[in-house]
């Protein structure tokens, strides 16, 4: 989402544009958008030295560049948002998630704190709606907790030629594979995919999976269920490895777990598979119902049973005609209202009231 936003608002406003980050990878530049990447150094180890010394490296970062906006993405920085917009420098908070609901979810908070922490994440969210410029939403039910004066839904949907293959199999001679790629916990399905890719009768169906472990010792655990074995493991994927994988596989798989973070979310690998032309097999949610069942573009199962995932993944292999027209349909509906070419102009528009003046704080 940063990189899309980032070279749209180069591409799109002409303004020079430099993304901060804090990887140890050095500064680069892409020369397509001309998007200006600062490195302002290697990541620090441990959530508390991230907060305070991560959290100050980029500070004084920015401060020193003097942009006349600076946009940033992650909760743990509004203090840094804070700071800047106290310097002059007019600040744009990119809320992706809904941060009070997804704390309730996180394992490494001790279960008796996340409430507090929750509600000290919505004070802070709250103080951030007020004091910055504008906000960026992801979704629609996120949005609905800000300013609606100063809030825009810039919706993380795909770019239409992104993950499409250059030479995608056609997909009748296609290996009964199925894929998953993103971030690879237990609350978004993990072990559910792997049990369940081993019950399909199938001997040579295979689960591609791609991402990162997360805690990273939840590799260990998945290696140890019986599934395993039919699990082909890419580690991290480019952009262009992604869309290799996805134009050789039967499905796509977002099994999220019924987090309160989830329900209400738009996980973009939902509309990444769309894109690519693939049938889902997704969390029966009552918004992702709508986007599925709305497209018929895919299967509804609960997410947290690997044998109803394991009778999806039958279906779709069984039926093979019905399999590919349904992705056909989830590419239409993607053509149609799923994709990035409007998300940008809503966020050109914002930048364009905020660079006018039109847009208070």
């Amino acid at each position: 989402m940063r990189v899309k936003e980032s070279a749209s608002l180069a591409v799109g406003s002409g303004a020079e544009v430099f993304l901060y980050v804090q990887d140890g990878q050095g500064p680069e530049r892409d020369e397509i958008s001309g998007v200006e990447v600062v490195d302002t150094g290697p990541p620090s180890h441990g959530r508390v030295r991230r907060m305070l010394f991560g959290a100050w490296r980029m500070y004084r970062a920015v401060r020193a560049g003097r942009p006349r906006v600076a946009h940033f993405h992650d909760p743990e920085l509004i203090p840094v948002g804070l700071a800047l917009k106290l310097s002059g420098i007019k600040v744009v908070y990119d809320v992706h998630e809904d941060v009070p609901r997804q704390i309730l979810g996180k394992h490494w908070i001790p279960v008796w704190l996340r409430r507090p922490v929750a509600s000290a994440a919505a004070g802070f969210e709250w103080l951030a709606g007020r004091a910055f410029d504008g906000i960026v939403a992801a979704t629609p039910t996120i949005a609905r907790r800000f300013p609606a004066h100063k809030t825009v839904t810039v919706q993380n949907f795909p770019i239409l030629a992104e993950l499409v293959a250059p030479d995608p199999v056609p997909y009748a001679q296609r290996p009964p594979h199925f894929a998953y790629v993103g971030g690879i916990t237990g609350i978004r399905g993990s072990r559910e995919m792997v049990e369940a890719i081993g019950r399909v009768d199938e001997p040579e169906c295979r689960l591609q999976l791609a991402g990162g472990f997360s805690p990273a010792g939840h590799g260990d655990e998945l290696a140890a269920l019986g599934g395993w074995q039919r699990v082909e493991f890419h580690g991290w994927a480019s952009r262009p490895q992604v869309a290799a994988i996805l134009g050789n596989v039967r499905a796509g798989l977002v099994l999220f777990h019924p987090a309160p973070n989830h329900l209400d979310a738009q996980p973009n690998k939902l509309f990444e598979y769309m894109a690519a032309g693939l049938p889902v097999i997704a969390s029966d949610f009552p918004l992702w119902r709508g986007i599925v069942d709305g497209a018929g573009c895919g299967l509804l199962v609960d997410p947290q049973d690997p044998d109803a995932i394991a009778e999806a993944m039958a279906w779709l292999l069984a039926h093979p005609d019905e399999a590919e027209a349904m992705g056909r349909r989830g590419r239409d509906a993607v053509e149609r209202q799923y994709n990035w070419a409007p998300e940008a102009d809503k966020l050109l528009a914002l930048y364009e009231q905020l660079m006018s003046g039109r847009r208070a704080g």
